[in-house]
């Protein structure tokens, strides 16, 4: 990566604005190699050890890949699967010999809406490991309105075999925000009720099972966020590559995330009965 000055190399990690990031300089809270950083200085991310209040910016090599798709219904989401229609490494452009992209995270067959693609490992891990407590938010669709019972029965969580599973929030979606959803949805659905639901657990069909279980099937499920990223600009099926700032941003929220305890071993944090990490689905 070329050398650049130091208050944007922040800026591009989500640390802050370009002159929130000369104030943290200029207050002795950053440094450079283990010594005091200079305001305009230019460093180089990728070979430099930029330090702020003693935590290292989020590594980002330029020659990994990162990519965001808007998944439709009826692919699911695998590297590859002989009983499958469609996986949805088919809908991302081809990309340069020797790149081997895999889905960060699942969304199931019949769900819809943001999937992350990489090959970078570590960042992946950060998005998907319980202990940092990435936040996915969704649009749930339904038949018709939940009740007030069924409401906080949502609410006060419910009983699944993983454990108490809970919802960091569920809010009624706005028309504004039902509008923007059915603009990039195919076909757009209408006539549902939608609600917006914020998780960070990350258990296998986690909404449409708790929605099953108060009497509110789920017809339609579409995350619209991971993290810091939202899906505003993608249709169904289409595939974009990320931008640095959004690689950083994301890996820099989850190093921020208080999350939970850290669990015994990767595997078994998924669902504390062995689901590794890159089968976690939680729609």
């Amino acid at each position: 990566m070329a050398r650049a000055r130091l208050q944007k190399v922040m800026a591009d990690a989500g640390i802050g604005s370009r002159r929130g990031s000369e104030d943290l300089i200029r207050a002795g809270r950053v440094r450079v190699d283990g010594r005091p950083a200079v305001i305009g200085e230019k460093v180089d991310p990728e070979l430099q050890r930029v330090e702020v209040d003693g935590t290292a910016l989020p590594a980002v090599a330029a020659s990994r890949s990162y990519w965001a798709l808007n998944k439709p219904t009826g692919v699911v989401s695998t590297v590859r699967d002989r009983h499958a229609g469609r996986t949805v490494m088919e809908l991302l452009p081809a990309q340069p010999r020797g790149t081997r992209l895999y889905p960060v995270g699942r969304l199931d067959e019949e769900s819809e809406g943001l999937l992350l693609f990489t090959d970078d490992g570590k960042w992946a891990d950060l998005l998907l490991h319980p202990r940092y407590g990435v936040e996915r938010e969704y649009m749930v669709g339904l038949d018709r309105s939940v009740t007030k019972v069924q409401r906080t029965v949502l609410r006060g969580g419910i009983e699944l075999e993983e454990g108490l599973a809970r919802l960091d929030r569920l809010e009624d979606a706005t028309p504004a925000q039902v509008r923007n959803l059915l603009d990039l949805l195919d076909p757009p659905h209408p006539e549902l009720r939608w609600y917006r639901v914020v998780l960070a657990q990350g258990w296998k069909r986690q909404i449409r099972r708790m929605f099953e279980s108060i009497g509110a099937p789920v017809r339609r499920l579409v995350r619209v966020r991971v993290g810091t990223l939202k899906l505003t600009d993608l249709h169904s099926g289409e595939a974009r590559a990320l931008t640095h700032q959004e690689v950083t941003q994301l890996a820099s929220r989850a190093r921020a995330e208080p999350g939970v305890a850290p669990v015994r071993s990767a595997q078994a944090s998924a669902t504390g009965k062995g689901q590794s990490l890159d089968t976690l689905s939680e729609a």
